[in-house]
Parts: structure tokens; C-alpha cells; sequence
């Protein structure tokens, strides 16, 4: 989990993931783009895993070039929002949320239709996709803490616990997503 593949594309960030698939997703897009609107340039470096939670701290929405559906982007922009609300300026997320929570953010009752769209976030940590977890684990988390309340341990870091599932990543494994909630939630 130390190095990520970032993607830039005219000098935007398009993508950040562990291999080269989606630069050659993007070039694809870019292929069949009218010469008069491709971009100039296309290329990807390596970053270390500290460069990458301080991208999710520095970056502004408008230094993504995004590739997907208007529906995708829309999507996107929510889960962006969450870490840095509509004025742009990181602040540590509120906690997790549920896809059918995530997809009334949404305004979007199609709870299958916003997963899938959270699933195929191409900028990993940035665009915080791992905060969306399934319902049963936001109730299991809020059943745990009511019955910890009274003891020494209050429940908290939950999402911790390798007995808690917090859904699959489409960046790594669930360990992963566990690893970057914790270092966002923190």
C-alpha cells in the first residue's frame, strides 16, 4: 500500500489508483474524444501513500479532470462535498454513511444506481468512497456503541475491528478501506 498511480490529464488529476488500468481507461476515453476537444496531455507518476492523504486535504474539485457519466459525476461531487463541503475547504468527515443515507444525499432514491456509481470513484481516498459503507454496518456500529456506553471501551473506533464489515473497495481489499477510514476518521 505504499506507492498509488496518479493519472493526470492536463495537469488535472483523472485518476488515482494502484495499477495502470484506468490511464488506459482514460486514453480509450480520450480516443474517441473530436480532436478539437481532446487534451494535450496525458501521463501518470507514482505517489507515496503520505502524498496521497495530503492530496485529500489540498485538492479543490476544480483539480479533477473526471472521466464517467453526468450521473457519475454528480455522485462523485457528494462524496467529494463530504470531505470538503460546497466551499471547497477540507474538514474531517462527520463519520460513516450508509449507501441508502449517501444515496438521500443524493437525492437520488435509487440506492443500486448510487453504489455502483460510488463503486467506480476513480480518484482513490480524494473522493472519499470508503466513508460509504452497507446499512447493516452503520447498524451494527450504533448497536455496539448503545451497549458500550457504560464501559471503559464507549464504542469507539468500531470500523477498526476486523469483525465489522465495512463493505468492499474497489481500490484494494476490505482491509484497505478500513486503513483509510481509520486514517480519515482518525
Amino acid at each position: 500500500m505504499d506507492e498509488w498511480i496518479v493519472t493526470y490529464v492536463d495537469g488535472k488529476i483523472a485518476a488515482i489508483t494502484r495499477d495502470f488500468k484506468a490511464f488506459a481507461d482514460i486514453a480509450r476515453e480520450v480516443a474517441g474524444m473530436p480532436a478539437s476537444s481532446a487534451p494535450s496531455e496525458i501521463h501518470s507518476g507514482r505517489i507515496k501513500t503520505e502524498e496521497l492523504l495530503m492530496m485529500a486535504t489540498t485538492l479543490r474539485w476544480e483539480d479533477l479532470r473526471l472521466f464517467g457519466t453526468k450521473f457519475q459525476k454528480a455522485v462523485w461531487k457528494q462524496l467529494f462535498d463530504l470531505v470538503h463541503g460546497p466551499e471547497g475547504d477540507y474538514h474531517p468527515p462527520l463519520g460513516l454513511y450508509s449507501y441508502s443515507d449517501f444515496a438521500s444525499i443524493c437525492a437520488n432514491p435509487g440506492v443500486r444506481s448510487v453504489a455502483h456509481a460510488v463503486a467506480l470513484n476513480p480518484v482513490t481516498f480524494v473522493i472519499p468512497c470508503h466513508l460509504i459503507v452497507p446499512k447493516e454496518t452503520i447498524d451494527k456500529i450504533n448497536e455496539i456503541e448503545a451497549g458500550a456506553k457504560d464501559t471503559l471501551f464507549k464504542g469507539e473506533d468500531l470500523y477498526l475491528l476486523d469483525t465489522i464489515d465495512v463493505g468492499q473497495y474497489s481500490a484494494g481489499s476490505p482491509d484497505l478501506k478500513r486503513w483509510f477510514i481509520a486514517a480519515q476518521l482518525g
